[in-house]
């Protein structure tokens, strides 16, 4: 009898054991910093002079993605606002009358993808493409005005970069207009430039010539409202709010388990567990792993519709549960993710149950970032925007354990 309820007894002790092992691997065993959801934002790891996309980082494990825009269709955009402008405008865009449309460019780093097709889809358009990025490899193009045909110059192309080494600096903008008007005069009948932060600093210069049209790229708030005051001409919105959400959201469907097509696809094209989904056109391009947004130029039409304030009403407050995440910025002074991305992502945040923690670089040094990228197994997941799109495996490498 006693061997029977030890017998008992330790078949219990075992059923126990099994039991409690079954729940443990139920709620989740302790999971590596390696096997976590990552997304890549805003800068795509790719090489800076081949434009390669960086496969090797994008494939770190099967929870790794990229959401962005789409780079290349915003340089068509941009191309395009430029050109119909100047096919409604008259001969008095000519300011010296001499046939030719010269315009300057302010370049925002010549090794970053999305410069790099702003870039082309501005010389595209104007004709001045050679098939190169670089600065001054370009040819004569034209343009359509009124009717008749314009050589197009391209008179100087210049990688804005600031003292302290940062790219798409501002504050280098205004120090290169202010060059370019007093070197080119009258032959300067068009400025663009490869975002909103250097367009603006363009016209931040005491002597830049008056009436001259100016085109950037990003939608910030400052430059939408220069639109509606009459000084800034156009620019290009990437759709801030649907990358900001997009982030989140792919890192929230990670975090939810979700696999193959639902971790793009839930939220974004259609409705998650939650009832959320972005309300503006994504596309997913699964050769890269990439989530893209979509373009639309603004100008004089349009640009009441995108004043800042609003935001997606498809994301509202929802029941999942709380997730922390580390997201890097690569420079605390860039205009466009400072001012525009930064707070869509600070709002969305919590609607979709993600405890966010910001580290943000100078925007020169990689280590300005990576010596915050720490703690790492403090997080459930990570958002990594690099200083160097060639960097992926920097950050890749301190998540090995």
């Amino acid at each position: 009898m006693k061997k029977f309820i030890v017998a008992v007894l330790l078949l219990a002790m075992v059923g126990v054991l099994a039991f409690a092992a079954g729940s443990k691997e139920a709620t989740g065993t302790v999971v590596l910093n390696k096997d976590k959801p990552l997304v890549f934002f805003n800068r795509q790891p790719s090489d800076p002079v081949s434009g390669a996309i960086d496969m090797a980082s994008i494939n770190w494990n099967d929870k790794t993605f990229y959401v962005g825009f789409d780079a290349a269709g915003g340089g068509a955009v941009q191309g395009k606002l430029i050109t119909d402008y100047l096919a409604t405008a008259d001969a008095s865009i000519d300011r010296n009358g001499d046939g030719t449309i010269g315009y300057v460019l302010c370049i925002g780093d010549v090794g970053h993808n999305d410069s790099k097709a702003r870039t082309e889809g501005i010389r595209k358009a104007l004709g001045t493409w050679t098939g190169s990025t670089d600065p001054g490899k370009v040819q004569v193009g034209s343009v359509v005005i009124g009717g008749k045909t314009y050589k197009v110059v391209e008179l100087e192309g210049k990688a804005m970069t600031g003292t302290d080494g940062s790219t798409w600096n501002a504050n280098a903008a205004t120090d290169a207009m202010g060059g370019w008007a007093t070197k080119f005069g009258t032959q300067i009948d068009l400025v663009v430039s490869n975002n909103d932060g250097m367009a603006m600093g363009s016209l931040q210069a005491s002597n830049y010539p008056v009436g001259v049209p100016i085109f950037g790229y990003d939608a910030n708030a400052d430059a939408i409202e220069a639109i509606g005051a009459g000084r800034l001409t156009g620019t290009v919105s990437q759709n801030v709010d649907a990358q900001a959400t997009g982030t989140l959201q792919v890192l929230r469907n990670l975090l939810d388990g979700l696999t193959g097509q639902d971790v793009y696809v839930k939220g974004i094209t259609q409705p998650d567990a939650y009832g959320n989904k972005i309300s503006a056109p994504m596309e997913y391009l699964a050769g890269t792993k990439a989530l893209l947004a979509a373009n639309s130029g603004v100008d004089k039409t349009n640009w009441q519709e995108y004043t800042s304030g609003s935001r997606d009403a498809g994301i509202k407050q929802s029941s999942a549960p709380v997730k922390k995440v580390l997201l890097t910025i690569y420079n605390a002074g860039d205009n466009f993710l400072s001012s525009s991305y930064l707070p869509a992502l600070r709002y969305y945040a919590p609607l979709l149950g993600i405890d966010l923690t910001v580290v943000q670089g100078d925007g020169q040094n990689e280590s300005s970032v990576l010596d915050k990228f720490t703690n790492l197994n403090n997080y459930d997941a990570y958002a990594i925007n690099m200083v160097k799109t060639n960097s992926g495996r920097d950050y890749t490498d301190k998540l090995r354990y």
